[in-house]
């Protein structure tokens, strides 16, 4: 079986039979959209996204040969998450994270009858001219990953973890503290509204 050299952006060569690169494309391409997905999620940029994406499905490649199996889409939404977290950290956009003791301000006892709330009572609850993703938008990184794993791309609890290497009780939680600061949002919202007549 002929053995093909790929040489990548960092000079690596990967050696991959032919039968490896169509197993790696058919594993991974399924994904590619869920990743640009989270990748423009995560950085708010399409061509950094893009970039992102692409950087990913590279590092995938290199590591394709250790690759031992299991949940292909847990193993490359880490990689495009990593990449995403690794161009923040340079850009230093971490800035835009809530801190600890704002997010648990949310608590407020005119919040908590709006607590229960399932994901699609509080989409419900926004109005109409409220748009989703704008207040997704507005959530810290973790959070706003978290909400657009469960919510938007449907992974569960446990690949959750698996993708952002965390437990899955902080997983949880995240989803938690992200979903009473999205209805945060939508009252603070409609209040403006109220207020401007609407």
């Amino acid at each position: 079986m002929p053995v093909l050299l790929i040489q990548l952006d960092a000079g690596y060569l990967v050696m991959l039979t032919r039968k490896d690169r169509q197993r790696f494309e058919k594993l991974t391409l399924p994904h590619l959209d869920a990743a640009y997905n989270l990748a423009l999620w995560l950085v708010r940029d399409s061509s950094e996204a893009e970039d992102i994406v692409q950087i990913a499905y590279m590092r995938a490649f290199e590591a394709f040969g250790r690759f031992t199996g299991g949940n292909t889409a847990a193993w490359i939404m880490t990689i495009v998450r990593n990449t995403a977290f690794n161009l923040l950290n340079k850009q230093k956009r971490s800035s835009n994270l809530v801190s600890f003791d704002e997010v648990s301000h949310i608590n407020d006892q005119k919040y908590k009858n709006t607590y229960d709330l399932t994901p699609e009572e509080m989409i419900n609850l926004a109005s109409s001219n409220i748009q989703v993703a704008e207040l997704i938008d507005r959530l810290p990184i973790d959070y706003r990953e978290a909400v657009f794993l469960r919510e938007i791309e449907g992974y569960s609890y446990k690949e959750i973890s698996e993708i952002t290497q965390v437990p899955k009780g902080t997983v949880m939680s995240r989803l938690s503290r992200a979903r009473g600061l999205l209805q945060k949002f939508v009252i603070e919202q409609q209040k403006k509204e109220q207020v401007r007549g609407l």
